[in-house]
């Protein structure tokens, strides 16, 4: 797994085997993303310009709401969103912020294997007294999401 060092960016790629339409479907299906990603988003919707939004799914989280607003999608190629890294406090108010954009890129690779790179840019926009602590949990988060997808699309 590729790993940047950049405090701008954080970049994972990661070789999953099966094909690629299997992991655009994890990826670009909301239900199908939520499973792998720790999120409901039972109802929703994918789509340039809007929000989609869920209870995050994952143990002692479950009382934050997961938002993200859909960028880019050109199947079975990209899919990029932008939201709020680590935006956990219920009390603060992350609308004031400017969020970075996560690109998820899907290349084909040997033996009908997909290569997976999700690259989250814009952390230095993100307020002095959070970036660091948002950039090292979603650097963290984006390893173990590397391996949730690959769990979930590979028998």
């Amino acid at each position: 797994m590729n790993q940047s060092s950049e405090t701008d960016r954080i970049e994972r790629s990661v070789i999953i085997n099966a094909p690629r339409e299997r992991v655009w479907r994890a990826l670009s299906d909301p239900q199908e993303f939520g499973t792998w990603f720790g999120v409901n988003l039972a109802g929703q919707t994918f789509s340039p310009g809007l929000t989609t939004r869920g209870p995050i799914a994952i143990k002692g989280y479950e009382h934050i709401t997961w938002e993200a607003r859909i960028d880019r999608i050109e199947p079975p190629n990209l899919l990029s969103f932008r939201w709020h890294p680590y935006a956990i406090d219920p009390n603060t108010d992350y609308s004031k912020e400017e969020p970075t954009l996560v690109t998820f890129t899907l290349e084909d690779a040997p033996g009908n294997a997909t290569m997976l790179t999700v690259v989250e840019s814009g952390f230095d926009k993100v307020p002095p007294s959070r970036r660091l602590e948002a950039f090292r949990m979603n650097s963290r988060g984006w390893s173990t999401q590397m391996e949730n997808i690959v769990r979930h699309v590979t028998p």
